[in-house]
């Protein structure tokens, strides 16, 4: 009875380094440990050093070149038949930098939602409705400092605190910020779109021969 791998696979796998390896980009599993470590560390492709970029690979690619070290080996592949590897060939920026890009984007995030919520104040014309509320529940003219207008202000801050579900560096439940969610959304649909425009091209190229 021959033996049984099962490879899985990520849609989107990043390495740091040219010299791709099977255990580089795939999760192994295979009761024959002898045969499990010789492909752990079977080469699979070598990238251009001087190229880092995005190379999209066929599973199927893959499944060849093992066979070709493993004939009689089964091979059960899990999870993305094409997949993504992106090569980085320079270390990611410095602490410094980093920080700089969270000032800016928290900046932009900031006035930008400010700026939205005054435009819609403004369209909608809150504080007209809030001041004819107020004189006729009360009977005196507002001076448009009120309760409704506290209690509003209070309320949006409240209700951003709880739609994003974060405060500094905790988390106010369990589940994933909305901001996970489309970051997430945003890199599934990145990584789609690569290998629709590389299949749509016909450009998958086998995995070389060493």
């Amino acid at each position: 009875m021959s033996d049984t791998l099962y490879l899985l696979l990520d849609k989107n796998i990043q390495t740091l380094h040219p010299h791709i390896y099977l255990q580089d980009i795939a999760s192994l599993s295979c009761s024959n440990s002898k045969l499990l470590n010789r492909l752990r560390v079977m080469p699979v492709v070598n990238l251009p050093p001087d190229k880092p970029g995005r190379y999209v690979l066929s599973v199927m690619d893959l499944i060849s070149k093992i066979q070709q070290k493993e004939p009689d080996l089964e091979i059960t592949p899990i999870g993305e038949p094409t997949f993504i590897i992106t090569y980085k060939n320079k270390p990611g920026p410095g602490l410094l930098w980093e920080w700089i890009k969270i000032l800016f984007v928290g900046l932009s995030t900031f006035f930008g939602a400010a700026f939205s919520i005054m435009t819609f104040n403004n369209d909608v014309d809150v504080g007209k409705l809030f001041a004819s509320i107020y004189t006729q529940v009360t009977g005196r003219i507002s001076d448009h400092f009120t309760i409704l207008e506290i209690t509003y202000s209070i309320g949006i801050g409240l209700g951003v605190l709880f739609f994003f579900n974060h405060f500094g560096h905790r988390k106010l439940t369990a589940d994933p910020t909305p901001m996970q969610i489309q970051m997430r959304l945003y890199e599934d649909n990145v990584n789609t779109t690569i290998i629709e425009e590389a299949d749509r091209r016909k450009n998958i190229d086998p995995l070389p021969n060493k």
